[in-house]
């Protein structure tokens, strides 16, 4: 499949290094030639110089042979202006990164497919519903609702008392295999297995488990987890992902923004609910924490642009009994280090980018694709075609790769989790979970 990619800053260059892998001819485009220099080193990418929005370099990078179109610059217009052209060029599919949330309305959908922008997605938006699942269930590491909140996917660190501690997935299973069903374990090393019957769950594992609303806090008692009622909530830095955050949450929290610009601060005070406090100051100085009563807050949450900044603070947090702490972290290379001291949750605004563009690139019928921050892998929503390989057999028998397992299910509109006996049917709609290497496989097992 043809790819070509406008914009090669953090976002596209994920993208990009994220398909090639997978084996796509990918274009990957940008003004600037020193933007372009990973590009150079090994990768099957073909790095072109020119602008977005000019029809000769558009041309010169063949969007007219393009499967898809994908404009994630930082400008919003040049990104809607770039998929208009690229449209009009002949790109069978185009999709814009924008900030403008106005644009994301069911009402002016039919207005962009005219024009020739056929999906859209914001960042910060997708950052900022994130913040609130994991604020919503703050025992979590990770909290995502999936075919609708039919299947509900946990991540969770498990500590010294918790009840599934040093047991087999074996014997777990056989008192609770309708309930919950652990599709991988990060082991504290940082290695990531998909569990087979005789792995055992160690303390200071992570663990993903798939499990339907109703078994939640069934979940959360297996687990060992507190669940404290998040009542007050400081957030270190105002940009876009903080405001979206503050509208989103519900208007009985208490929320405190600490921005250190000044100028923004009045900006910020005038476009957030009443019940969001505005500070001037540096959210890493303690003093200041203390006086705006950190004592007192569930969560805090830190999204300047530096990575290491938003660890650091969290850590203070922690330090003063916060509950749960978010960080977010663009920096791929932090992520691993964020895990190994215990963030509560990282948001990488290029991972969800990159999941919600990737489900435009599988031939299988996807709803939606998850990036795992923490683990590195992503999570599918897939309906089996009739007469699909995964429907001719049991699970058991299947001999999926190990880098794949199916999670659960739903059946005409009833959730279920798989087990080995489980054979999946035409129409069902299934949730899988594997590694990067997995995910070119999924067409083969459900077209």
């Amino acid at each position: 499949m043809r790819v070509v990619i406008a914009g090669a800053g953090e976002v596209g260059r994920h993208l990009a290094k994220m398909l090639s892998r997978e084996r796509h001819d990918i274009i990957l485009l940008d003004p600037k030639e020193e933007n372009l220099a990973f590009a150079k080193t090994g990768m099957e990418i073909l790095p072109i110089v020119g602008n977005p929005t000019s029809l000769h370099d558009l041309e010169n990078a063949d969007v007219r042979d393009a499967h898809l179109f994908v404009s994630v610059t930082t400008e919003e217009s040049t990104n809607i202006t770039a998929c208009m052209l690229a449209s009009n060029l002949g790109a069978r599919k185009t999709f814009a990164r924008i900030n403008n949330h106005e644009y994301l309305l069911p009402r002016n959908n039919e207005l962009f497919q005219k024009i020739g922008v056929n999906s859209m997605i914001c960042p910060e938006i997708l950052a900022a519903k994130e913040i609130v699942a994991a604020i919503r269930r703050p025992w979590t590491r990770q909290y995502w609702e999936l075919f609708g909140g039919g299947l509900i996917l946990l991540g969770i660190k498990v500590r010294d008392d918790a009840p599934i501690i040093n047991r087999s997935l074996i014997e777990l299973m056989q008192h609770d295999k309708k309930c919950y069903h652990i599709v991988a374990i990060q082991r504290c090393n940082g290695e990531m297995i998909i569990p087979r019957g005789m792995d055992h769950i160690k303390s200071g594992d992570i663990v993903f488990v798939t499990t339907t609303r109703e078994h939640i806090e069934d979940v959360r008692i297996k687990t060992g987890k507190q669940n404290p009622e998040v009542k007050k909530i400081i957030i270190m830095g105002g940009g876009r992902i903080a405001i979206k955050t503050a509208h989103f949450l519900p208007d009985n929290i208490h929320i405190t923004i600490i921005e250190a610009d000044r100028d923004k601060c009045a900006k910020i005070s005038a476009q957030v609910p009443k019940n969001v406090l505005v500070i001037h100051g540096d959210g890493r100085d303690t003093d200041l924490l203390v006086q705006e009563g950190i004592d007192d807050a569930q969560a805090f949450v830190a999204l300047t642009e530096i990575a290491g900044t938003n660890i650091l603070a969290c850590l203070a947090a922690k330090r003063y009994g916060v509950f749960k702490t978010i960080a977010q972290v663009e920096n791929l290379d932090y992520i691993s280090l964020a895990a190994k001291v215990d963030i509560g949750t990282v948001i990488n605004k290029k991972l969800i980018a990159a999941g919600h563009i990737y489900q435009f690139l599988l031939d299988a019928d996807v709803a939606n694709v998850k990036c795992l921050a923490f683990a590195r892998a992503d999570v599918a929503e897939l309906v089996a075609k009739p007469d699909s390989k995964i429907t001719r057999k049991p699970i058991k028998d299947m001999r999926l790769p190990k880098d794949m397992t199916l999670g659960g299910l739903i059946r005409n509109g009833i959730p279920m989790m798989v087990e080995g006996d489980t054979q999946i049917r035409a129409n069902d709609h299934v949730m899988v979970f594997c590694f990067d290497s997995a995910m070119r496989k999924l067409k083969d097992y459900f077209n």
